[in-house]
């Protein structure tokens, strides 16, 4: 649906409470999946649901939830195309009879902040990590997110950061965790075809253990230090495979240049976005997420809890709020692909069903 489509009316008196989300695309990656999974929930409740972003594979989804789907370019940080989205959100919030904004990104965060304002409308904002704040400029362009009526965090981690950097007080603060659909995320859900199906899209060898790192392609997500960390476990026995869409232009090459430069390009496999994700975690072994940087969360790690995969992480940010190390997986000093290897190959010692 275009913004320019005139034939949709604002609802009657009576109507159940209309919610906006807005997201730059809507691409890959947790914040979409949050949007997701939000905008489903509204439909299920009763309520109106919107979404407004640039669009792109998951806009589908967005459609199957039964909320709606607006597209506008709000992935630009450029400060002409901000002001034009304002102006674009605003004619949209009054004409849907929209009651509540949630931004869930600083770039379009910005011309929802100022919609929200020129129209009245409740805002509200979601942290979806730690930004950095090093900078004063930085610190001002992430300081939208803290400009909700409720600014929600995803992780304590997360919470603790908006709190200590922006000064939100708990009047204002909302700490909600993410969560995993049990109903989708059940091992005995997924039967035996999916599984096969997907081993023979990948090529992936029979009988070999399955190391899997699903992120987005992207430097901070830790995919040189796995193939570092697989190179240093000196197996030749298991199948490594990095699961994720390219999300900066040529990264993938430099993946895979240094699959090779380790010699270990009989035993890695780089796929593009996997649709079914469930059927993937019953391929693997185990699940690494290998970030650089904190997750603010760090969904794959609970997702492949839920099926059933010991998980190995990178000790800081959400991870430390969802691996009891020891006990429900491994968490080891981010940027040591030794420490890694050591992990992962204390996870392949188990016994996987």
């Amino acid at each position: 649906m275009g913004v320019d489509d005139n034939t949709v009316l604002a609802p009657p008196k009576g109507r159940p409470p209309a919610v906006l989300q807005i997201v730059p695309r809507l691409v890959s990656g947790g914040a979409e999946r949050g949007t997701i999974e939000l905008a489903g929930a509204l439909v299920a409740a009763g309520w109106a649901s919107y979404v407004a972003s640039g669009g792109g594979p998951l806009e589908r989804d967005i459609i199957r939830s039964g909320a709606t789907h607006l597209t506008l370019p709000l992935a630009s940080k450029n400060p002409l195309r901000m002001r034009r989205n304002a102006t674009a959100l605003a004619r949209l919030i009054r004409r849907l009879g929209i009651d509540i904004v949630h931004a869930r990104s600083r770039a379009p965060g910005w011309s929802a902040w100022s919609a929200a304002s020129a129209t009245g409308r409740h805002f509200v904002t979601t942290f979806h990590n730690a930004y950095d704040a090093g900078v004063s400029l930085k610190r001002w362009y992430n300081s939208v997110m803290a400009r909700g009526e409720r600014v929600i965090a995803i992780s304590q981690f997360v919470a603790d950061h908006a709190a200590q950097v922006y000064g939100i007080g708990p009047d204002r603060l909302r700490t909600i965790p993410r969560g995993v659909d049990l109903d989708i995320f059940d091992p005995s859900r997924v039967g035996a075809e999916r599984i096969a199906g997907l081993a023979r899209r990948w090529r992936l060898p029979d009988g070999a253990p399955i190391v899997m790192l699903p992120a987005r392609l992207t430097r901070w997500k830790g995919g040189l230090d796995f193939i570092a960390a697989s190179a240093a476990l000196g197996r030749h026995d298991i199948c490594c495979v990095l699961v994720g869409s390219e999300q900066r232009r040529g990264f993938r090459r430099e993946l895979e240049a240094s699959i090779e430069r380790s010699g270990l390009g009989g035993l890695f496999r780089v796929v593009d976005e996997c649709r079914d994700m469930p059927a993937a975690y019953m391929l693997a072994d185990v699940v690494v997420s290998a970030s650089s940087d904190p997750e603010g969360f760090g969904r794959v790690i609970v997702e492949a809890q839920a099926m059933g995969r010991p998980v190995v992480a990178t000790a800081h940010g959400g991870s430390c709020e969802t691996i009891d190390p020891g006990v429900s997986g491994w968490l080891v000093p981010p940027r040591d692909p030794k420490a890694l290897a050591e992990a992962i190959g204390k996870a392949l010692s188990l016994s996987v069903s």
